[in-house]
């Protein structure tokens, strides 16, 4: 259940991502600067680094 809360919210802004991303691409004339804002955020954020994600530390062997 509680995975549903999650994917829900990322279900939805890919949705918004992608409308502005096509909107820029199909109608680039009428865009504005929030399609602008969203398809640049959403381009960034997939420029994180995966390493950044915490991993658990391995013990030294002995």
């Amino acid at each position: 259940m509680a995975r549903r809360w999650i994917l829900l919210p990322a279900l939805a802004l890919g949705v918004v991502w992608w409308w502005a991303v096509l909107r820029i691409v199909l109608v680039p004339e009428s865009t504005g600067l929030a399609e602008g804002a969203v398809a640049a955020g959403g381009w960034g954020l997939s420029l994180l680094p995966v390493h950044v994600a915490s991993a658990r530390q391995r013990r030294p062997r002995l």
